[in-house]
């Protein structure tokens, strides 16, 4: 452990006394508000494979780093939330800030406990942290009464955590060989988490071996890179429709590491409810998802890189047959990574184009939640493994810390950072750890003025009738600049290369706002189409 993150609070001075102690071993981050910090030890997870680690005070810290774990239990990142409580003389008195958080926690972690005793505080990290990375990834909640934390105990140390993970069966390998064979026209959907470069590169020489397309799940877009000739795009929100008839046409169906959940499966219609009609493998390392959702042919019970490792020694005895269909597959991505024509003075699309060309390869990209992410989804080709750092609970507000804490784990990487106007309010605060930190990441605030999102299911389902996604926003350059960090404005496709290369330039962190059109809200229609069809359709 070598970070931690978190919002000070009176509900557990002793663990601030003490990481005083080993503060050349253990770097405490101070955040400015519970949910960035969070959001930071989500990202550190998903960076760095191991928990990531976050202390918040009872109550408000409590309820405001809730967003957090919620993120890391959808996106299945190894997370542990300390939170001080009231002594145990006050429990169930509903005193200070009280909250039971086995009940308040109950469904967004893995395991949620409280410490009550200071001789079994080791039993209890120690289950923390392998409960967290084992199967299933996800989040740990532990509670740490005010009491407990300077009572002293004679007792034993425990030792480093191990992940605990199933692997395939030999008849497992055997059969999925049987089923690829057979097949004629197959699709892999890469996702999930617990994937490490190993992994990757286990299942990169499996995939190009049999020359299967590859697609990747929402949000997973650097589980397998961009720019190699069998992967065939993201399948997620704004799925290229050339990709989702492929899917939809496969006859034999690789889901790996992925729940499929709403967002990759288009709520569900991608993939038939609960049998698919194509022949279905479904490798995930948690027994809880398979056959939860979907019913597999051959669900396999695996880790990642176990599976990985036993599907690379899985080679083709002859020619794949289905040659024509991985580069028709590549053709139609290619394809669809051209910008349409966008209304307004600013192309997102053309601003990704050229991020695409000119960020280096090892550059981490931290997203947080909305409409203008497509553009990043659909434009943007990740090099490999970590460099997307997104949520796939869609939570916004997740860009800057994310940002912030890829920026910790990996000070020697590019970072850059792409939000939403409503999306960076959420969290923006963060700047000012950025700033503390001496930590130089470029953030782009994409602005059209509303909750576009909202607004476009708003012109859906009840057009011309605008109610709540308004917004009035500040001067977000200006914004940077009083953090002391370079701020600048683009209102031009032509003005963006020359702002990027001042921001990143620059000494500090920066902040380039991005006005475009509101109309432009998403890569294939417009709030004016979408409006029109509505009321046309009402019309009918």
């Amino acid at each position: 452990m070598d970070l931690v993150f978190g919002v000070p609070g009176e509900s557990y001075l002793a663990v601030l006394d003490a990481l005083y102690d080993a503060r050349d071993q253990i770097r405490y981050i101070i955040c400015r508000q519970e949910g960035g910090a969070a959001n930071m030890a989500d990202a550190y997870g998903k960076l760095t494979g191991r928990p990531g680690i976050c202390f918040v005070t009872r109550g408000p810290g409590a309820t405001n780093a809730s967003v957090g774990i919620h993120t890391a239990f959808q996106d299945s990142t190894p997370l542990i939330l300390f939170i001080g409580q009231v002594g145990n003389d006050f429990v169930e008195r509903e005193a200070f800030q009280e909250i039971d958080y086995r009940r308040m926690y109950g469904q967004m972690a893995k395991w949620v406990a409280q410490i009550d005793r200071a001789d079994r505080v080791p039993e209890y990290v120690s289950r923390a942290f392998q409960t967290a990375v084992s199967g299933r990834p996800g989040p740990v909640v532990l509670a740490m009464p005010e009491d407990m934390l300077t009572e002293t105990a004679a007792v034993a140390d425990t030792g480093r955590y191990q992940r605990v993970a199933a692997h395939p069966g030999e008849s497992d390998m055997s059969r999925l060989r049987g089923m690829l064979a057979q097949a004629k026209r197959p699709f892999v959907i890469l996702g999930g988490s617990g994937w490490t470069a190993r992994a990757c590169a286990d299942f990169r020489a499996f995939a190009e071996a049999w020359d299967l397309p590859v697609g990747t799940a929402f949000r997973r877009q650097d589980l397998y890179d961009n720019r190699l000739p069998n992967f065939v795009g993201d399948v997620g929100i704004g799925i290229n429709p050339a990709l989702a008839d492929r899917i939809k046409n496969c006859d034999l169906l690789l889901a790996l590491g992925t729940r499929l959940g709403e967002m990759t499966t288009g709520g569900y219609t991608l993939i038939d409810v609960p049998r698919p009609k194509q022949k279905f493998v479904h490798v995930y390392p948690g027994a809880e998802v398979l056959g939860h959702v979907y019913q597999a042919d051959l669900p396999v019970l695996s880790g990642m890189p176990e599976f990985a490792e036993a599907a690379r020694r899985l080679a083709p005895e002859s020619a794949r047959a289905w040659k024509d269909w991985t580069r028709a597959a590549r053709a139609d991505y290619e394809e669809w990574l051209r910008p349409g024509e966008m209304p307004g003075a600013l192309d997102f699309g053309e601003v990704m184009v050229f991020l695409r060309g000119r960020l280096p390869p090892e550059t981490i990209v931290a997203n947080g939640a909305g409409n203008f992410s497509g553009w990043i989804h659909r434009y943007y080709q990740y090099s490999g493994l970590r460099t997307e750092v997104a949520p796939t609970s869609g939570a916004m507000g997740y860009g800057v810390p994310a940002a912030v804490a890829a920026k910790l784990v990996h000070p020697e990487r590019p970072v850059v950072c792409v939000c939403g106007d409503g999306d960076f309010l959420m969290t923006g605060q963060e700047l000012a750890t950025a700033a503390q930190y001496g930590l130089k990441i470029v953030f782009m605030v994409v602005n059209n003025n509303m909750y576009g999102t909202i607004r476009m299911h708003q012109e859906r389902d009840y057009p011309a009738r605008v109610s709540g996604t308004e917004l009035k926003n500040p001067d977000f350059a200006a914004l940077a600049r009083a953090y002391g960090l370079h701020g600048g404005t683009v209102e031009a496709t032509a003005d963006f290369e020359p702002a990027f290369e001042r921001a990143w330039n620059a000494k500090t962190a920066s902040l380039l706002e991005l006005r475009v059109d509101p109309d432009a809200i998403t890569t294939r229609t417009t709030l004016t189409a979408i409006r029109a069809a509505a009321l046309k359709a009402k019309k009918a």
